[in-house]
């Protein structure tokens, strides 16, 4: 319980606003915080949060402690994303792991999709970020705005 209420608060120091997004748990929060960091947005959807970070864990039962880990250090060092990708690939190599967490939780968010090759798993399409960044001039071409086959050339 006091381990859950220090993530929770060191969450809550790194980025003021998540105590108002709702999270089952200080892994949850973790995660949270730190996604809120790497893609610049203070509010997250809390349900596309929670399925990127249900399939994260699906691929890789160490997600939590490493993001846990991450957050740990982001608030240890005092980085902040401009130069945490810079500072997590000169660690160590007991911290390595932690240096491929960044690119993995970004690709998530902006991509919708978990993981790689066969293993990879589309969570988002819409809601992902990289559709939501645009989306006051761009729609995601999941399906045509005009009647049936307004999309295509029409015949010679």
């Amino acid at each position: 319980m006091v381990l859950a209420g220090l993530l929770s608060a060191s969450a809550a120091a790194l980025i003021p606003w998540a105590l108002a997004e709702p999270v089952a748990n200080a892994e949850q929060g973790a995660f949270l915080g730190v996604s809120a960091m790497l893609v610049g947005r203070p509010v997250l959807d809390p349900v596309l949060a929670k399925r990127l970070y249900d399939a994260l864990v699906a691929q890789d039962a160490a997600f939590p402690s490493k993001v846990r880990a991450l957050l740990n250090l982001i608030n240890a060092q005092g980085l902040q994303a401009a130069g945490l990708q810079e500072a997590l690939d000169a660690l160590d190599s007991a911290q390595a792991p932690l240096a491929a967490l960044p690119r993995q939780i970004a690709s998530a968010w902006y991509l919708g999709i978990v993981g790689t090759g066969e293993a990879a798993v589309c969570v988002a399409y819409e809601q992902a970020l990289n559709a939501a960044v645009v989306a006051d001039v761009l729609k995601p071409p999941t399906y045509s705005y005009g009647a049936y086959g307004s999309w295509a050339r029409k015949p010679i």
